[in-house]
């Protein structure tokens, strides 16, 4: 596994998402009371980034164009119309930075 820089820990509000691009994909940072989560960007179900969508207090995220809602644990979809879970990353924190483990490219 790769540390990708996402940006230093206090630049991200709580409540608040950041995107950034991972060898293969782009991945949504959140902070939410307090912990961080990263997942896939683009929504399963559609072509949307999920740093965009609504983030709420209860550990979800709803996207943005169709209102499907992820658990920002998990990557699980919770409701319709998204039906596919989304890649979870884990999360890094070194020296006041936040990273993301990633895969290394080949």
């Amino acid at each position: 596994m790769a540390h990708l820089f996402v940006c230093q820990d206090d630049a991200l509000s709580d409540g608040e998402a950041i995107k950034v691009d991972g060898p293969s994909e782009a991945i949504a940072v959140f902070r939410v009371g307090g912990e961080l989560f990263a997942l896939n960007d683009r929504c399963s179900h559609g072509n949307a980034s999920m740093s965009d969508g609504y983030v709420e207090d209860d550990g979800t995220v709803e996207c943005p164009l169709h209102a499907a809602r992820f658990c920002l644990k998990t990557g699980a979809a919770l409701c319709q119309p998204a039906t596919e879970p989304l890649k979870t990353y884990p999360i890094v924190l070194l020296d006041g930075a936040v990273y993301v483990d990633v895969p290394e490219a080949p």
